[in-house]
């Protein structure tokens, strides 16, 4: 069973031309060379060209998908940056976001808090 190139509609065994979107198929490219109306470049040019745009769709298909992971991930990590409690500093007292180690004002070394752990619980006792 062929499948069309252009379409991907299913073929007849010996179908020369797809019957849903008229496109020559390459029983039809091989037949029309052999004694029919001859192959020409234009028609190579233009199998050609098809080929090429269902490939590019595809590529264009999986970046799309790839592009809309990494927007999800980086909405995900600004979100968490942003919820974090910003660290003042000691020396100027100026606001850093939580995830800097120098104060971008003044420069000195922030005191971070150790990260948060969520399994550690209080001792009880």
């Amino acid at each position: 069973m062929s499948y069309c190139h252009v379409c991907g509609s299913k073929l007849p065994s010996d179908a020369l031309f797809c019957p849903n979107c008229g496109a020559k198929v390459a029983a039809g490219t091989v037949a029309s060379g052999a004694g029919g109306n001859p192959s020409t470049p234009s028609d190579e040019v233009r199998e050609a060209f098809n080929r090429m745009s269902l490939e590019m769709e595809k590529a264009f298909n999986i970046a799309a998908k790839e592009v809309q992971a990494a927007f999800e991930t980086a909405r995900n990590n600004l979100q968490k940056n942003m919820y974090k409690t910003p660290i003042v500093c000691s020396n100027c007292g100026e606001k850093n976001p939580a995830s800097a180690d120098y104060c971008y004002k003044c420069g000195k070394k922030l005191n971070t808090p150790p990260p948060e752990n969520k399994d550690d619980k209080p001792s009880t006792g």
